[in-house]
């Protein structure tokens, strides 16, 4: 049976305060999940933006934390990756798991 995949990022304490750098962890560990979860899936980063409608650009963006996704983007990804998102976003950390359906 498959097991969730979950990336955590967890701010140290001299940036607690900076807004722009908790939002680029909380990019970080979503594009972690994604990576994890394709990689689970055995599909390469082509195939992910096919079954999303964007672009291997747009993949590749995510992966690398380089976006702050919109609910609409996360509703996509979880749907192309067959799996629901889990997301916890704390003052501190932020845990991103994509579970997988049941088979």
């Amino acid at each position: 049976m498959s097991t969730g995949h979950h990336a955590s990022w967890k701010i140290p304490e001299e940036h607690r305060a900076d807004p722009a750098y908790v939002e680029a962890g909380a990019a970080i560990a979503l594009g972690q999940a994604v990576y994890d979860r394709r990689m689970a899936l055995e599909i390469d980063q082509g195939t992910l933006a096919e079954r999303t409608g964007m672009s291997l650009a747009d993949i590749e963006r995510i992966e690398g934390g380089g976006t702050a996704p919109t609910l609409p983007l996360l509703r996509v990804l979880a749907a192309a990756l067959d799996a629901k998102l889990d997301v916890s976003i704390d003052i501190e950390d932020t845990h991103v798991s994509f579970v997988p359906h049941a088979a």
